[in-house]
């Protein structure tokens, strides 16, 4: 005999009926697939890490946290993390505000690094990070013919350049060809003080 409760439900309770039936069923099979196929989500970078570094997961799952990579840096741009985290501590990391990193002509933290946590990559396809402009404390929105931070950049044109606008554009990779790497060298030579009117953002 069929229930006539149900058929006394408006339209929305029906939905939420059928919901929690769904729910109460699916519930165990979902457990037990997030168990046997768990979901790993992807982490946030927070620092620069050298060039060629893999995803940041897999990059921590990966990297010996030997140093080898900041020993063979001819600019000395890479220094180890002193974080009191676990994963994080003794992992390589670039900050442009002390030394950029300059996509030297030899690659070599990439050639020398043991684990793989460093791919070798073209230098146009390092992928350290994306420069961002802040045009209000850029001195060129003074009327200050400032160009160091593309006078500087170890791309030049393909990565960042002057627009028809007078202002400092930098140019992404997926759209403009090989754009920015991220190295951080138009930060660290950029003349605004106490803030730099651009700065990297890790990707």
């Amino acid at each position: 005999m069929a229930d006539r409760r149900f058929d006394n439900l408006p339209p929305h309770d029906r939905r939420g009926f059928f919901s929690a039936g769904l729910s109460e069923l699916m519930g165990p099979l979902a457990r037990y697939l997030e168990k046997k196929l768990p979901v790993h989500l992807p982490v946030m970078r927070t620092v620069l890490r050298p060039p060629g570094a893999r995803p940041e997961r897999e990059f921590l799952e990966t990297c010996y946290r030997c140093g080898h990579c900041a020993d063979v840096c001819p600019a000395n741009a890479i220094s180890l993390t002193k974080s009191t985290d676990g994963k994080l501590r003794g992992t390589p990391y670039v900050d442009p505000e002390a030394r950029a990193c300059v996509i030297c002509d030899d690659l070599s933290c990439m050639k020398g690094c043991p684990s793989g946590a460093l791919k070798l990559v073209d230098r146009l396809a390092i992928r350290m990070g994306l420069a961002v402009v802040d045009h209000a404390t850029c001195v060129r929105s003074r009327g200050e013919s400032c160009t160091i931070c593309v006078d500087k950049c170890p791309i030049g044109f393909a990565a960042i350049h002057i627009g028809n606008d007078g202002k400092v554009k930098v140019l992404e990779p997926q759209a403009e060809g090989p754009g920015c790497t991220g190295c951080g060298i138009c930060q660290q030579e950029c003349p605004t003080r106490p803030v730099r009117a651009i700065r990297v953002r890790a990707i």
